[in-house]
């Protein structure tokens, strides 16, 4: 996240959610609690490199927890918190809105 005055509601949940990654983790997140490797299948295009970063900032951010079970080898599951959840459902919205455009919106000649 990098800062903490905001415009306006909109600003403050475009900070927070990031750009394309974080929504398809919380996506996926909405479904079950996942460990690294069932998130880094789900969502195939992402690297392991940016998976981590985006899950250590979904963290902090509090919309993921995260936890670890100490045992042999070591476990990490991830899954959403209530505050990522109310992310999550401000989304679906927006998600319904693609659906419904998807055709047109890959229509839009691009550079």
């Amino acid at each position: 996240m990098k800062r903490n005055k905001y415009t306006c509601g909109l600003d403050a949940a475009i900070d927070v959610m990031g750009g394309k990654w974080k929504s398809l983790i919380l996506w996926e997140l909405n479904f079950a609690t996942l460990r690294f490797g069932e998130l880094r299948r789900a969502i195939p295009e992402i690297s392991e490199r940016v998976l981590i970063l985006q899950l250590k900032e979904m963290v902090t951010s509090g919309l993921v927890h995260r936890e670890l079970y100490h045992q042999v080898p070591p476990k990490v599951e991830y899954s959403l918190t209530e505050f990522g959840s109310s992310l999550i459902a401000a989304l679906m919205p927006l998600g319904e809105w693609g659906e419904q455009n998807m055709a047109r919106i890959e229509a839009i000649p691009r550079d």
